[in-house]
């Protein structure tokens, strides 16, 4: 028996229908990931099954007794209540005397009245007899793993931790159905994995709407599409929905190339002469007048987005260059040591947790900040546009034509256009242009505050966390124009499919201000720090790598060494020839991974020199150990 059903519900705003007589059922124990375009109306659906807004015509049906939490897209919350009492108010009653022994616990710390003694006694006893140290142990797990402070108040936050304790809130209750609207937005990776654990061991039903493609390939059990008015549902992965999908919109473009040309056929007989009037079949006409009824209310697919950056001149071929740069914020170390060279046409990735940083890293290089030491050189010829992950750069109130600009025209490589054009290249169609900014969706807004970038020239493009609530399709653009961006590319983002396609090279905090830099995405860091966990016992090895911790020293070896063999003494010989090779060639593939050409070549040709690349560190690694444990040996035996 289903938690949630759909039956036959309808919901429009204006004259396109978001929901067109829809059918929809969820199950306990089943993922279901709802994808579609930005503005489709997934969010309008989500607040459709919380009873926020009220269907046109059809009935939304819940189980009675099912507890549902919801974690909504935009967060407004002003409370001024602690986090604490937030994330406890999702457990009802339990949560209020949680809450209540919470405070009385701190007031007794400043007051010891014997009322304050007695109110802390009372609400222990009603928390024991109810069994509530449990749940309240659940809450602090919660706000552990999502790294929030009960004490702080809510409305000190900004909008991405506001959202984080929301998103505890929904969690901690343990729902039936749980309905997560992007819940990866504003989250480190750190959490998102906790997160992507949380639900994959979660026993009830999940519907959650994102964009996160390493998000959704792991979790989703079922994909349910949005997509012109429909729901339709595609049961298994991810990838088998791609699959079967294009299948889909292949037999659909088909069979819409048939019907026109079927209804032309008829459109060209219905105008023939007089003679063809006398003689023509009533019957037809009625055929034809229903054809084109068909015609006028199927609703083509939404092509792409066409999206092109305006690229300034060409900047300095080198564009920073950072040497022992320390910057602290208090008594918090926020960069120690840090040393970098990015040259034109680099793509860096920017990863950290929340608060570590990475906005700090970006001041410091545009000049924004002074760092307290070290020397910081900054190129010339320097075009920068910012990508801000809060969109402070829109105003609520202006049009979309207004927001691109403020004129009527806008140039994009050397041609102007109307604005009007170019906002339909993102997908804005000609009737929403005067619309007001805060009418748009979360990824209609980031669309537009992507479009206002482009139209600006750049050579060097700062883009802080530009994937939230965009579409796949628009990620997947976005991803093949940055790859053909001739200039600078620094990208803060915690979306790991992103960075994977869109980076060559990734700048990751590491704690304690040390920012360490890395060839590759997130997956290329990730295999790197996975090889060397069981080794890692300090900093982390440089183009010579540190004797091994397990190697031990010469002259310290327990037990009677023998006299190298002659294989050995052959291979003690040999060695140093291989090691000098070996770093010759991983300075050599260095070099051409870091040439803006090199990712334009080849699928096959790039992997196989990546997979070379990372297989060199390994195998110099062992030539050392080998060649130091041989040459002590050797030493050790006289």
């Amino acid at each position: 028996m289903p938690l949630l059903r759909l039956d036959d519900v309808s919901l429009a705003y204006g004259p396109r229908p978001l929901l067109d007589h829809v059918k929809l059922d969820i199950r306990r124990g089943e993922r279901v990931c709802l994808v579609g375009r930005n503005g489709e109306g997934k969010s309008s659906l989500m607040n459709l099954l919380i009873g926020e807004i009220a269907p046109d015509s059809g009935a939304v049906w819940i189980r009675p007794g099912t507890r549902v939490a919801h974690l909504a897209q935009e967060v407004a919350n002003d409370s001024p209540d602690t986090v604490f009492d937030i994330v406890a108010g999702g457990l009802a009653e339990m949560g209020r005397l949680l809450s209540q022994y919470h405070h009385a616990a701190a007031e007794l710390a400043h007051d010891h009245a014997p009322a304050a003694v007695t109110r802390l006694s009372e609400l222990q006893h009603e928390l024991d007899t109810r069994r509530g140290w449990a749940v309240e142990q659940r809450v602090e797990t919660v706000l552990s793993r999502l790294g929030l402070d009960g004490e702080t108040r809510m409305q000190s936050l900004s909008g991405g931790w506001r959202r984080r304790a929301l998103l505890a809130r929904a969690l901690v209750c343990e729902p039936d159905l749980l309905l997560l609207d992007e819940p990866t937005n504003h989250l480190d990776i750190e959490a998102i994995t906790w997160l992507e654990d949380f639900m994959a061991g979660y026993q009830g039903a999940v519907l959650f709407i994102s964009h996160d493609r390493a998000f959704l390939k792991r979790l989703a059990t079922r994909i349910i599409e949005l997509d012109r008015g429909q729901l339709s549902s595609w049961p298994g992965s991810y990838q088998d929905y791609l699959r079967l999908k294009a299948e889909q919109l292949a037999v659909e473009a088909q069979h819409n190339v048939l019907f026109d040309k079927k209804l032309s056929q008829e459109e060209v007989w219905i105008r023939q002469g007089v003679k063809a009037r006398r003689t023509r079949n009533e019957g037809r006409v009625r055929a034809l007048e229903a054809l084109r009824e068909k015609r006028r209310r199927r609703r083509d697919r939404i092509g792409l987005a066409d999206l092109k950056l305006e690229e300034g001149e060409k900047s300095g071929q080198l564009v920073f260059e950072a040497e022992k740069v320390n910057y602290r914020y208090g008594t918090t170390a926020v960069v120690r040591d840090f040393t970098v060279r990015i040259m034109r046409g680099d793509r860096i990735g920017i990863i950290g947790p929340n608060g570590a940083g990475k906005s700090t890293l970006i001041k410091l290089l545009l000049g924004e900040l002074s760092p307290d030491s070290g020397r910081l050189y900054r190129g010339t010829r320097l075009q920068t546009a910012y990508f801000d992950q809060q969109r402070n750069l829109l105003d609520p109130e202006a049009t979309l034509m207004e927001s691109v600009g403020g004129g009527q025209s806008v140039t994009i490589n050397g041609r102007s256009r109307h604005v009007a054009g170019y906002l339909q290249d993102f997908l804005f169609p000609p009737e929403r242009l005067r619309s007001t900014v805060s009418t748009l969706s979360g990824g209609e807004r980031n669309r537009l505050l992507l479009a206002r970038l482009f139209a600006q020239p750049a050579n060097l493009l700062v883009m802080d966390e530009p994937t939230n609530d965009l579409d796949v399709e628009t990620l997947e653009l976005l991803e093949e124009l940055l790859l053909d961006y001739q200039g600078t590319l620094l990208l803060v983002s915690h979306d790991r499919a992103f960075l994977d396609n869109a980076v060559t090279s990734t700048l990751v905090f590491e704690g304690g201000g040390r920012i360490g830099e890395y060839v590759g995405g997130y997956s290329d860091w990730k295999r790197y720090q996975e090889r060397l966990a069981p080794q890692k016992t300090g900093p982390l090895p440089q183009d010579k790598p540190a004797r091994p911790a397990s190697l031990p020293a010469a002259g310290k070896r327990t037990g009677k060494l023998k006299k190298l063999s002659f294989k050995e003494v052959k291979e003690l010989t040999e060695l140093p020839v291989k090691i000098e090779s070996l770093e010759s060639e991983r300075l050599r593939l260095n070099t051409m991974i870091n040439d803006p050409a090199f990712y334009k070549k080849p699928p096959g040709e790039t992997a196989a020199t990546l997979a070379r690349l990372e297989a060199i560190t390994p195998e110099l690694e062992a030539c050392y150990a080998r060649w130091e444990m041989l040459d002590s040996q050797a030493a050790a035996a006289g």
